[in-house]
């Protein structure tokens, strides 16, 4: 059984911004996996679908981003999901050059409070998959800059080939034999 999960906030407002690369990531996903029925559970949407005999559930927390581990505790805990094997989370970094992406086992929260949250509920060691939304130009325009939609250009040329290859990380995770190849892999690209 495996989980993974895009960070986001739920509503308009905060559609297709930086910091819901998480959600993009996911409805990918479910296209690609044909997951259509997501419901409200857990604080959160959740999908599920079987892939090569294994479950798979598909989450968006819809806590806000500041209480995502509280939707993630939920789910890990109802269906015994071990946090340091089988959960996978995506989620938008500033640290990370646009339109990359990092994968890593574990690590700290880096500033940023979906992970916090997270690690907070279920420990520090989980797969993330860290995908590159570029930086503002000043420190203090972090807010405005991660709430941000991203520019057309941007989008098009480096955020929708990003999304992609985070949901085929995604999707490798669950069929491989060894996660630290795919984590090798994805992080040489």
């Amino acid at each position: 059984m495996k989980l993974i999960v895009g960070l986001g906030n739920p509503g308009m407002k905060y559609h297709k911004t930086r910091h819901n690369i998480g959600f993009d990531v996911i409805d990918y996903l479910a296209s690609e996996l044909g997951v259509t029925n997501f419901r409200d559970k857990f604080n959160g949407d959740i999908g599920e679908v079987t892939l090569d005999g294994e479950k798979i559930f598909l989450l968006k927390p819809m806590t806000f981003m500041n209480l995502s581990g509280d939707s993630i505790r939920e789910v890990i805990k109802f269906y015994k999901i071990d946090p340091v094997e089988d959960l996978i989370v995506i989620y938008d970094d500033m640290d990370i050059t646009l339109g990359k992406l990092k994968i890593k086992r574990k690590g700290r929260a880096g500033g940023h409070n979906g992970v916090k949250s997270i690690i907070s509920h279920v420990g520090d060691e989980f797969i993330r998959i860290k995908c590159g939304i570029g930086k503002p130009k000043r420190t203090e325009e972090v807010i405005n800059f991660v709430l941000d939609t991203f520019p057309k250009r941007e989008r098009e040329d480096e955020i929708l080939p990003l999304i992609e290859t985070a949901s085929k990380a995604a999707k490798s995770m669950i069929t491989a034999k060894s996660i630290e190849r795919v984590i090798e892999k994805f992080n040489r690209k």
